[in-house]
């Protein structure tokens, strides 16, 4: 089989904003394609990316199986040494066996039961959230709501004071802009200083934690044992850091998609606002939503992955050391998957969409994720039933890899 070649300009501004009919169009003529202009290969069709997710001939890292030389890579900048080190710290980069060990030290601790106990302090926050915007007609649903409240609940569970959890939103900001496919310096200089105060001030919090335990996060990853195995300061620093970026970004991105989509298809709003009267915390109707919204417009629309190791695939030859990239968002709008893909279908069932991925590195902040999603919107629509956004303030952030709303005023 020969390689397609084809132009795909993933920081283009209506790209961002639509991406649907082009994924769609190179599903059905380039399901699998070379982008000469990033050098990676890129794969749109679902079945394609669950296979490819699932290979262990495939790994997020590389550079345990060839060195920067063999890869043909520059040097590492040192105007970005901070940040590299935290990049190869965390399990989110790492392969078997330390995937395995690490993944296996914060799971002990990041409990789908420590996520459910945070429920009753979760709609505390939302509630309060909430009720500084009752007298408000109008509000932008990112920054005055959809931003804030994953943040506070993140901070909740890592156990970061409420005086110091404004400084998280920025720091996280900061950081995964350098997982976007280009980004400039001034982008490059935010992200490593983040990485430094990020850790500075979780290395304090570790020491007071240490001395004063506490029933959150922080205490349980400082205390986290497996026999005589721990983590290290590095490794816990990583961690922190990971379930700050990973476990607010889908919902923020995720619940100001879900607030566009509801906009957009009313007869679904009155949907979920009737079953919004429910007494139930998350009625079955805003589970099955939440998986359909993360679906329908997913907020982490491509992963990429290295080739470890020499494979065919489809009939294409790779080698060692190449690139892919996995799109997301077009393996959840593939009609061989999905009955009709680009329709909002609330009761979907099953839906076994590709955004939190799949195989060893399926997003374990997904539960927290899904419980935000769904009682930020039943709350929403309990309290504020009217609510419409103003499509004309819709604005997106400049990047692809991780996709999301910048500004939605709404009115209530």
């Amino acid at each position: 089989m020969k390689l397609l070649h084809k132009t795909l300009k993933l920081s283009d501004p209506d790209f961002i904003r639509n991406p649907y009919p082009t994924l769609e169009d190179l599903r059905e003529t380039a399901p699998i394609f070379f982008e000469p202009s990033y050098n990676k290969v890129f794969f749109t069709r679902y079945d394609d990316i669950a296979a490819l997710l699932r290979d262990k001939r495939l790994g997020r890292s590389i550079l345990h199986v060839l060195s920067r030389d063999e890869l043909g890579w520059p040097p590492q900048d040192p105007r970005q040494a901070d940040f590299d080190a935290f990049n190869a710290s965390h399990m989110l980069d790492r392969e078997p066996p330390d995937h395995t060990r690490l993944r296996g030290l914060v799971s002990q601790v990041f409990t789908p039961r420590r996520v459910e106990g945070l429920l009753p302090r979760v709609k505390t926050l939302i509630g309060r959230t909430l009720d500084a915007l009752e007298d408000r007609k109008t509000f932008d649903f990112v920054t005055d709501l959809a931003e804030p409240l994953p943040v506070a609940v993140i901070g909740e569970l890592l156990g970061v004071p409420d005086v110091d959890q404004h400084l998280l939103r920025p720091w996280s900001a900061a950081i995964v802009k350098l997982y976007e496919l280009g980004f400039s310096e001034e982008q490059q200089q935010q992200a490593n200083t983040a990485v430094l105060e990020f850790s500075d001030y979780l290395r304090s919090l570790a020491a007071e934690r240490e001395k004063n335990p506490r029933d959150d996060l922080i205490t349980a990853l400082v205390q986290a044992r497996d026999g005589t195995d721990k983590l290290s300061e590095e490794e816990f620093i990583s961690s922190c850091i990971l379930l700050l970026n990973a476990g607010h970004e889908a919902s923020v991105n995720g619940s100001s998609a879900a607030m566009l989509a509801l906009s957009r298809n009313p007869e679904v709003k009155e949907q979920l606002v009737e079953a919004a009267t429910s007494k139930e915390p998350v009625p079955a109707l805003f589970k099955t939503a939440v998986e359909e919204f993360l679906r329908f417009d997913s907020p982490l629309p491509m992963f990429e992955r290295f080739v470890l190791e020499d494979l065919n695939f489809n009939g294409l030859q790779f080698e060692r050391g190449q690139e892919i990239v996995l799109l997301y968002a077009s393996g959840n709008r593939d009609s061989r998957k999905f009955t009709r893909p680009d329709t909002l279908l609330l009761e979907r069932t099953p839906n076994p969409h590709l955004t939190f991925g799949l195989g060893i590195h399926y997003c374990l902040g997904a539960p927290l994720a899904r419980l935000e999603m769904a009682l930020l919107l039943k709350s929403l629509l309990e309290r504020f039933p009217k609510i419409q956004a103003h499509e004309a303030t819709l604005e997106y952030g400049g990047g692809f890899v991780i996709r999301g709303i910048s500004r939605l005023e709404v009115e209530v």
